[in-house]
This record gives C-alpha cells, sequence and structure tokens, in this order.
C-alpha cells in the first residue's frame, strides 16, 4: 500500500468521474462550441454570481491571466509573502504582467485590511503605483489556513476607496467554504476576480476556472490564448468538472477530520518541535533541530508513506479523497512508531 500525502492533486479520476467523462458531449472550444465547457463556465459564473467564467488547464494560468488583466507593466500586486503567485509561479508576475509585488508579512499567508492600506504608495510620480490586491484562501503555504471573511470584507472597502482591484486565488477556496460554512455568492460579491482549481480536491484530472463580470473579463479569452491556453476538445475534462461540483465538495470534510487527527498524533513525537494550526487539509510540521529532514522522509518513504520537505526542518502533508481509511489507520500507526 502507498501513501501518497504529497498533496491533494495526486488523486486519480473516480469511476463515476470517469464515467461522465467518457459520455460528455464536446466540440471545439475554440469556436466556443464546446457545450460541456460551456455549461461548466455558466455554472461556476451563476454560483459566484458573476456574469463571466472560462475554463484554464491550470491555476497559475488563471492567476496570471487575472493579474495581467488587472495591471500595467509598472505596476503593483499587494499580496502576502507567501503568496503562490509570488514563490510558485515562477515569477510570472513580473514575466507576464510586467508588474512588481508589494509583500505583506502576514500571518500564515493572511493579512488586515489596515497592513492593506499602509501598503499602498503615495502618488507622487516615482513610486510605482499599486493596481491590484490578491488573496489566497486557503493559505497553500500558511497550512491550509482560512481567512476571517469580514476581513476580506475590510479589505474589498479598502480596494474600492483606492480604485484597487481585488482577485482571489481560490485554489482551495472548496475547502475554505466547507471548514466555514460559507458561500460561493460571499466570495463573488467581494472580489473582481476569483480562480478556483478543480484538481486539488475535487480530484479532476485538469483544470482551473477564472470567473468575472462582463467588464473585467473582456480579455481574458484572448490573453488565454495568448498564453498558449486555447484548447479543443476539452469538455471531457470540464465534465470531470461538472461531476466533481456534484459529488466532491462536502465530502472535503473527511480530508479535514483526517489531517487533524495527524496532527494530534504528530504534536505527540519526541522529534516534531511544532505542527501548526489545522483548520482543513494541509498539515505542515516542523522537526526538531537535531532531527535530519531527508533521514526522516528516507524513514518514511521505506514504509511507503510520500510527503514533501519544504526545508528548514519543515514538512508537509496533504490529505484527499484517494486517502482512505485503511491508508489513515496505517499513517497513524506508522508515525507512532518513528
Amino acid at each position: 500500500m502507498i501513501i501518497d500525502l504529497r498533496s491533494d492533486t495526486v488523486t486519480k479520476p473516480s469511476k463515476g468521474m470517469l464515467d461522465a467523462m467518457q459520455s460528455a458531449h464536446v466540440g471545439d472550444d475554440v469556436f466556443r462550441e464546446d457545450p460541456t465547457v460551456n455549461q461548466l463556465e455558466e455554472r461556476l459564473a451563476k454560483m459566484f454570481g458573476k456574469q463571466k467564467a472560462l475554463f484554464f488547464p491550470s491555476g497559475s494560468m488563471a492567476n496570471q491571466v487575472a493579474i495581467k488583466l488587472h495591471t500595467n507593466p509598472g505596476e503593483q500586486v499587494i499580496c502576502d509573502k507567501y503568496a503562490h503567485i509570488y514563490n510558485y509561479e515562477v515569477g510570472g508576475v513580473a514575466f507576464h504582467s510586467g508588474a512588481s509585488c508589494k509583500l505583506i508579512d502576514g500571518d500564515r499567508g493572511m493579512f488586515t485590511a489596515e497592513q492593506v492600506k499602509v501598503s499602498i504608495n503615495p502618488t507622487d510620480y516615482y513610486y510605482s503605483q499599486a493596481s491590484l490586491v490578491e488573496v489566497e484562501n486557503t493559505t497553500n503555504k500558511g497550512g491550509g489556513a482560512c481567512w476571517d471573511f469580514q476581513e476580506i470584507e475590510n479589505i474589498n472597502k479598502i480596494c474600492k476607496t483606492n480604485t484597487l482591484g481585488f482577485h482571489l486565488d481560490g485554489a482551495r477556496l472548496w475547502n475554505a467554504l466547507v471548514a466555514k460554512n460559507e458561500t460561493t455568492l460571499q466570495y463573488g460579491d467581494v472580489f473582481d476576480t476569483i480562480s478556483v482549481c478543480l484538481s486539488k480536491g475535487l480530484g479532476c484530472p485538469v483544470g482551473s476556472v477564472l470567473i468575472g463580470d462582463e467588464e473585467i473579463m473582456k480579455k481574458s479569452l484572448s490573453l488565454r490564448k495568448l498564453f498558449g491556453g486555447n484548447m479543443r476538445q476539452v469538455g471531457y475534462l470540464a465534465a470531470a468538472g461538472l461531476y466533481a461540483l456534484d459529488h466532491n465538495i462536502e465530502r472535503l470534510a473527511e480530508d479535514h477530520k483526517r489531517a487533524k487527527e495527524i496532527g494530534e498524533v504528530l504534536t505527540k513525537l519526541s522529534t516534531i518541535k511544532k505542527v501548526e494550526p489545522i483548520e482543513t487539509n494541509i498539515v505542515i510540521f516542523e522537526l526538531n533541530d537535531d532531527v535530519d529532514e531527508a533521514q526522516f522522509l528516507s524513514k518514511l518513504k521505506e514504509k511507503n508513506i510520500h510527503i514533501i520537505g519544504m526545508g528548514s526542518n519543515k514538512l508537509r502533508m496533504v490529505t484527499h479523497l484517494d486517502y482512505t481509511e485503511q491508508m489513515h489507520e496505517k499513517l497513524l500507526g506508522e508515525l507512532k512508531s518513528i
């Protein structure tokens, strides 16, 4: 038995999802003639109370197109120092949009409206002008932390007062919605653009969707083409997304429960210095200074347990729909024996 907790992207489509994909009605999406893609886009736009949505092959591409929609070269994107768009998208903010990031030193990837306010540069001509505030929910590098929605609303007010765009990297927003009992319409009401991933917690093989109103989304299709993201009979993948929306959201609570149970075991191990607070499906923990990270990972690998090393003796586990109860019991037992 191989237990792979490196990410919630390692899942394989279930039989039900494969059946939905195989029976999908498809067309050429470059001509906007794929009915299943159109159905997925229309459904997600409606879920968030927006007018438009566009399917992308990856979350990074969806985020980067959103940034380009909101910014001009030389402008700034205000985001947290842990933000995925800054750390894990290959410098795309600079490369694609010619913009820079103004980093906020937040808490586990989250910041306050007051921190946004003081991060906005003066209007003097020699300053780079902010044009966008970006939020990530849940926070990947912050250990799956969920934002306080009231703080998001406060940031929205700052954005409106200062004529700034407001983008949500919602790669794991589904987890936040389940954990906090929030709704898609709440998020659609405060953000200008939202990217949601279908290939993480929802178990699809590929796909993210960018959502926004007509005006901001005007150039999204041409930018997707510019970035090389146009696809043909992509309805097979969109069908997986529709299936996931119907079957794989509520079950995220199981992932959250198992992640918390893993955390409880880790806190009792003598080799562990600290376990970050666990709200959703990501477990980040730190080894004691005298424990070798490579050796710790190697011991787990010998037991067919695969997790990610983040450097500086920090490690990560991510629960997901292919992580079964049998795997969970085995993992907990093996951790106790380390």
